[in-house]
């Protein structure tokens, strides 16, 4: 593929039934990625998919009908919470910010047909939480996200589903993040700061290696 690909011809659009057949694409691009961060990730179905896609509740981005990037929107707790998933791009088009304009055009999708849903995530991707900050989205503990407990049972075929169950489902490697559209802060808080993000990666990857020889007790300050 063209590295100067230009990005006026990549169309980002909202997904739908003439897009069924990137389903299976689209599962293993994100269970590709996931292996080479080295990270946990929830699997998903191409039927999964494909469902995501009928109730206009996912995102693809195209260039010239080729599969350029993805991401879907769950809907939590009756409707008050919302949450984007499987946010990728395909490794043709990566390292051009297609990324950041998935994300930014799936939120502001989100808050037009969820408007009073508060939007969260859990990643362990640092491009991801900044993406996040930009958005205003704010880091929070697991207890201030949905609790619902279908959205925790998708992280079982996550590697790290152990971690989540033995911290009684409040803490786990990946990061909680929200975003309040009620909140009355005008000006967002500009918190992320990459250096930290990777220290409390390093701290939870150390957590990782803990639980793998057995329990331990850990204080937060």
């Amino acid at each position: 593929m063209n590295k100067n690909i230009p990005m006026k011809k990549l169309i980002i659009s909202i997904a739908n039934e003439n897009h069924y057949c990137y389903a299976t694409e689209i599962c293993e691009v994100i269970s590709d990625s996931a292996k080479i961060r080295g990270t946990g990730i929830a699997k998903r179905t191409p039927e999964y998919i494909a469902t995501k896609m009928k109730n206009k509740n996912a995102v693809i981005a195209l260039y010239n009908g080729k599969f350029a990037g993805f991401c879907y929107i769950e809907v939590w707790s009756h409707g008050k919470y919302v949450a984007h998933s499987g946010l990728t791009v395909h490794p043709d088009f990566r390292n051009k910010g297609l990324a950041k304009k998935i994300k930014e055009f799936t939120f502001k999708y989100s808050l037009k047909k969820y408007p009073r849903a508060k939007v969260f995530g859990i990643t362990t991707g640092l491009a991801v939480m900044k993406i996040n900050s930009d958005l205003g989205y704010k880091p929070v503990t697991f207890s201030e996200l949905t609790r619902d407990s279908k959205f925790w049972k998708g992280c079982k075929t996550c590697a790290n589903y152990n971690i989540l169950v033995k911290k009684d489902y409040n803490m786990c490697l990946c990061t909680g993040m929200l975003y309040n559209p009620e909140s009355k802060e005008k000006k967002k808080e500009k918190w992320f700061d990459k250096k930290v993000l990777k220290r409390l990666k390093k701290v939870k990857q150390t957590m990782l290696y803990q639980l793998c020889i057995g329990d331990f007790k850990i204080k937060w300050y």
